[in-house]
C-alpha cells in the first residue's frame, strides 16, 4: 500500500486563498448570525411570539432566515443598537454619579480620615472639632 503524503509545496497558493476566503465567510457568517439573534432579544417592540417565530425560522432555514431578517427589519438594527448603547452608557454615568457623589458616604468616609488623624496626634481637639463641624453642616 503506498500513501500519498501531501507536503507544503503541494498545496498551491490559490487553495491557500481560497481557504482563507471561506475561513472568512464563514466567521463572518457566524459574526452576522449572532447579531440577527441578539437583535431580535433586544427588541422591545416585537411581542414573545414574533420572536419565537423569527428564531423557529433562523434555526430552520438559517441562511434565507438571516436574509430575510436583514432585509424587513435590518434598517432599525443599527438604531436599536444604539439606543442600546446609549443606555448602558446613561446607567453607567448614573451609577458613578450615585456612588461618588453621596454625601452621607463621603462625609463619613471624611469623618473616619478625621479620626484617624486625631489618633496619630496630627490634629488638636479643637482643631478636630472644627472640622468635624465644617463637614456635618
Amino acid at each position: 500500500m503506498h500513501a500519498s503524503a501531501y507536503l507544503a509545496y503541494d498545496y498551491p497558493v490559490l487553495g491557500a486563498f481560497w481557504t482563507v476566503m471561506w475561513i472568512f465567510l464563514w466567521v463572518m457568517w457566524l459574526v452576522l448570525l449572532f447579531r440577527v439573534i441578539v437583535d431580535i432579544f433586544r427588541d422591545h417592540e416585537m411581542n414573545g411570539w414574533l420572536k419565537a417565530a423569527w428564531l423557529l425560522f433562523l434555526i430552520l432555514i438559517p441562511f434565507l432566515g438571516v436574509l430575510v431578517y436583514v432585509i424587513a427589519r435590518g434598517k432599525n438594527m443599527g438604531k436599536r443598537e444604539i439606543t442600546h448603547a446609549q443606555e448602558r452608557q446613561e446607567a453607567f454615568n448614573a451609577y458613578i454619579r450615585d456612588t461618588v457623589k453621596d454625601p452621607q458616604r463621603a462625609t463619613a468616609d471624611d469623618l473616619v480620615r478625621l479620626s484617624e488623624l486625631k489618633a496619630k496626634g496630627d490634629l488638636s481637639d479643637d482643631e478636630y472639632q472644627q472640622a468635624k463641624q465644617k463637614l456635618l453642616r
